[in-house]
């Protein structure tokens, strides 16, 4: 799950992390108002999107002008920010983040994140901080510098000084990194974050330490055990048809395809994807139904491919394990009847009581045709999905 950067400054600020004097607002008439309780003579209006890459697109704006505050934030307010790691139809600026500007002297990388490999938390840090981080990550890896944590003794002082001399800090610029490195730690571990990431971190003219930026994801995986982080989620700013999904225990990303799949587990998934790919045709999402199937799921799963009006053909890809195949067989059924599938469906089934499942979908009348294997299946939707 991923928070806005005014929600992810507020969590650093109870963490002893500093952050830039700010205020985030819906609306573009108290701007001004914004601007003098923060002081200063300069000030920045950042587009609040789940997305990096803002001011590369005119979603992050300075000015010295207090008066042009307002239009700059109408300007933004009630839009959409295309950025790079954004669809073509972006993100929606719901909000913006008005900050007090500092004078830069240099701008630093520092994340925590989980190292799958080590199974432990990982700092990375880099003295080329700023927009451009992931091609200096790309074309200078020397300039890169980690920190591995040991879980029993913890982040210890030598580590952060190491961190510390590879940025070029200096004398107390030593202390004050590592308090952020602590309070980025404890962060982590308190609300079971899965990323950490200040870029840029900045040297002020005064030589000192601040977070300019901030992003945080969190496990979702956690998130029942912090109701305070899930009353930070923005639904508007995820796809709508991955919120219903995970309202029903489905796992569904949406892709840009025209052939929807359902499968029951996540390898199988990713198989079924490749497949259909190898075959000449394209995914319209992810969709991962559990192991446990029932009719109820079967028919959400459903709706939510046919609410992607790019889909022509569905490839329903089970395994009847937990759950046998003709009891899957009746739920696909009684589901397409329930939904009124008019698309043509593409059906295979392997598993216990693969037989009688095969011969329930037979000569239904409905528009749905049994595979027999799934190479055979792949075929069958993708030249479905071409006539369609």
């Amino acid at each position: 799950m991923n928070i806005h950067e005014y929600q992810a400054k507020q969590l650093f600020l109870e963490y002893g992390i500093p952050v830039p004097d700010g205020k985030q607002t819906a609306t573009s008439e108290n701007a001004v108002d914004i601007t003098k309780m923060l002081g200063g003579e300069s000030w920045v209006v950042k587009a609040q999107v789940h997305a990096g890459g803002r001011g590369k697109v005119g979603g992050v704006k300075l000015t010295k002008n207090s008066a042009e505050i307002a239009d700059i934030c109408k300007s933004m307010l009630g839009g959409r920010l295309v950025t790079q790691q954004t669809d073509a139809a972006g993100l929606p600026v719901n909000e913006v983040l008005i900050e007090r500007t500092y004078p830069i002297k240099r701008e630093l990388y520092l994340s925590l994140l989980v190292d799958r490999g080590s199974e432990r938390m990982i700092f990375i840090a880099s003295a080329a901080g700023g927009m451009d981080i992931e091609t200096v990550a790309h074309q200078s890896p020397e300039q890169i510098q980690s920190v591995t944590i040991n879980p029993v003794v913890g982040l210890q002082s030598y580590q952060c000084r190491t961190i510390a001399y590879s940025l070029g800090l200096k004398g107390q610029q030593h202390h004050a990194l590592e308090l952020i490195m602590r309070g980025m730690v404890d962060l982590f571990l308190a609300k079971d974050a899965s990323q950490i990431e200040i870029n840029p971190l900045i040297v002020t003219d005064k030589g000192e330490l601040m977070a300019l930026d901030a992003k945080i994801n969190f496990d979702d995986n956690a998130l029942a055990l912090h109701p305070d982080i899930i009353a930070l989620k923005d639904p508007e700013q995820e796809d709508a048809r991955e919120n219903i999904a995970q309202q029903f225990g489905l796992n569904y990303i949406t892709l840009e395809g025209n052939i929807g799949c359902m499968v029951n587990g996540a390898g199988l998934a990713m198989a079924t994807m490749d497949l259909v790919k190898l075959k000449g045709g394209k995914p319209a999402n992810f969709l991962d139904v559990g192991g446990g199937t029932n009719v109820e799921k079967v028919c959400e799963a459903f709706k939510l491919i046919l609410s992607d009006h790019n889909v022509k053909a569905v490839l329903v890809n089970i395994f009847g394990g937990i759950v046998k195949c003709d009891v899957i067989a009746q739920g696909i059924l009684a589901a397409i009847q329930e939904v009124h599938v008019t698309i043509p469906v593409v059906v295979r089934l392997e598993g216990t009581n693969v037989e009688e499942g095969r011969a329930l979908l037979s000569n239904t009348g409905l528009n749905l045709y049994a595979a027999d294997d799934l190479a055979h299946a792949a075929e069958q939707v993708v030249a479905l999905a071409g006539l369609a």
